[in-house]
């Protein structure tokens, strides 16, 4: 399945424990279908001191969420729709916000 959220892009996540929350897509992991979205589903893990000279302790991480869980946030209106394709006139295939029919870009 093509992963309709690319780096870059705001969502909003529709359900699981950060529900409600806005973020900006970190990676996409299109093999398993999940991505990082900045500030969303942050997990604490424990981490040993390396011989790199990095400290150890309590690290805050973002952990992936799955893509049926976000929401594309449309650039022009600001509110949350799903993504459709159209192919321009040139044949350059872009994406679509369903909710205004606006093209968008990234």
């Amino acid at each position: 399945m093509a992963a309709r959220i690319k780096k870059g892009d705001q969502v909003l996540v529709i359900t699981g424990s950060s529900r409600g929350t806005r973020g900006e897509v970190v990676t996409v992991l299109p093999a398993a279908e999940k991505a990082i979205v900045r500030g969303v589903a942050v997990a604490k893990r424990h981490t040993r001191p390396s011989r790199m000279g990095e400290q150890g302790g309590i690290i805050e991480k973002e952990m992936p969420v799955h893509l049926s869980n976000l929401k594309l946030i449309d650039p022009k209106s600001g509110d949350p729709t799903r993504v459709g394709y159209r192919i321009l006139e040139n044949g350059r295939k872009v994406r679509v916000a369903k909710a205004t029919g606006e093209v968008i870009e990234g």
